[in-house]
Formats: C-alpha cells, structure tokens, sequence
C-alpha cells in the first residue's frame, strides 16, 4: 500500500483522460491511481490510448483501478465517492483535463510534509495564454515564509482577492518573476486552487470532506471551493510554485454553473 493515491474523477473527456494519465506515468515516487468514470456512453478509460498508460503505470508498480459509479448525483458525490475509495496518507484530487510536468507529484509531497499544512496545490496554467501577462492580477502574491498558518478564506474577504492569481497563465508568470533554480519551489497565500489538490487526507476527512454533496442540488459548482476553506481554517493550505499543472482547456462538463455550493451549505459549521 502507498502513502499517496491519485484519485480522478472523469465524464466524457477520453481524450483528455489519457492525456492526464500519460503525465502520470512520467511521474516518479509511489503512488496508486483510482479513476471513477460517469460517461454518457463507455467510459473514458476504456480506449487504447488509456488502457496503454494504464497498463504503463501498473508496470512501473503502482496499483490502477478503473472504475465506473453511476447515477450521477453531482460532481460533490462523485469526489466523496472517490475519497471512501483511499485509505493513503495524501490524496491527489487531479481533474480529468490536467496534465503534470515531470516531478510535479514528488514535489508535492515533498511540500505537504515540510510545510506540515492539510492540502497544498499545483494551480493549473492555460499555455495559449503564455504571451498574456497581467500584472494587476498579480498584486495579490504573498509567499508564506513559514509553514501555512490556519486561514479562514470569506467570499469578498481580503484573501479572496487571491483568485486572480490563478487566471490564464499567471502561475507561469509567476514563477518567472521568482526566478527559481532547477529543484526550487516556494508555497504561497492561495484562495482556493482548481484542478490538482493534494490533501493530508485526514485534514480532508476531520473537515466533512465531500459530505455536504447530500445539501445541495445534484446540479452545482464549487465543490472543491469549500472543501478547502474548511481545510485551509483548520490546518491551512498552500499553492505551490512552478505548478507544473497544465490546463488541456477543454471545454466544462459542467455547463450549469448557477449553483455555487457555497450559498447552499454553511462553508464554516462553527459559526
């Protein structure tokens, strides 16, 4: 058993999901991979391309299990599905539509565990973007010059200016502007990070992990928003410069985005 799984949740993405899987397996470290697929039609893994890097990752020895979980109840049950299905130490939340650099994943374990914080992220970068620099969503960077301190993240509050951040290519510029060596890698403020969360999974699991799925519609979007702010207000958080996380810029399976999780459940049950 590995002290890290990656879990991923997938809908009608095959081309994206082996590209995901293929930055997987350029991956070094241990790790087992779950992916849970909730296609209209067959699923995602089950093509050439995926099975190929499937079957790559069970060779380097990590374990692989492919499943399907059907009805759909929302993209909240779905990643509560997926936490019950790991009993590892970190859980990798990677969408389907992301793809690691080489040494992403190591480097994430390696700052969760210095930085002793319940989740830090590898925000994801849209390449097309790489020419559109934008200093004013910018201003908002702070490094964390010691470990993560519990934060309590307020929709309009001073940290969630923090957003801005994450837009288009910012990490990439970001990271230029640090200047790091080869092996470098500095933690910073965040207001919440999409697509590659790695989570002290029982930090995830004491905050309510994916349980509030049973309160809100099964159509919604935020999920991972409020998953963190509970994290990050217990045992604070991190983004992690370079991402290393690169946005395929597929176009969302969530079309319906009206129903922020966040104005159906009290983000911070104490108050």
């Amino acid at each position: 058993m590995t002290d890290l799984d990656v879990l991923i949740p997938t809908r009608d993405r095959p081309t994206e999901l082996a590209t995901t899987l293929a930055g997987l397996a350029a991956q070094d470290g241990e790790f087992g991979v779950v992916v849970s697929d909730q296609s209209d039609g067959e699923p995602g893994w089950d093509t050439p391309s995926a099975r190929a890097m499937a079957a790559v990752l069970r060779a380097r020895g990590a374990p692989v299990r492919l499943l399907r979980h059907l009805p759909r109840r929302g993209v909240a049950e779905h990643r509560a599905f997926l936490l019950d299905q790991s009993s590892a130490r970190f859980v990798l939340f990677l969408d389907d539509d992301v793809w690691l650099a080489p040494g992403t994943l190591p480097r994430l374990r390696t700052a969760i565990t210095a930085l002793g914080c319940g989740l830090v992220g590898a925000a994801v970068q849209g390449m097309s973007y790489l020419d559109d620099e934008r200093p004013d969503e910018l201003a908002a960077f702070e490094e964390w010059t010691g470990p993560p301190e519990p934060e309590r993240i307020e929709p309009g509050g001073p940290a969630w200016r923090r957003w801005t951040l994450h837009n288009a290519a910012n990490p990439a510029h970001l990271t230029r502007r640090l200047g790091l060596r080869p092996g470098e890698w500095r933690a910073y403020k965040i207001a919440w990070v999409g697509g590659c969360v790695l989570y002290d999974r029982a930090a995830l699991v004491d905050s309510g992990g994916f349980g509030f799925w049973r309160d809100v519609p099964p159509e919604h979007c935020g999920e991972d928003v409020v998953a963190q702010w509970r994290v990050m207000a217990r045992a604070g958080g991190a983004g992690i410069l370079p991402s290393g996380a690169v946005h395929l810029e597929a176009a969302t399976t969530v079309p319906d985005r009206r129903t922020e999780v966040r104005d159906h459940v009290r983000v911070h049950p104490d108050g």
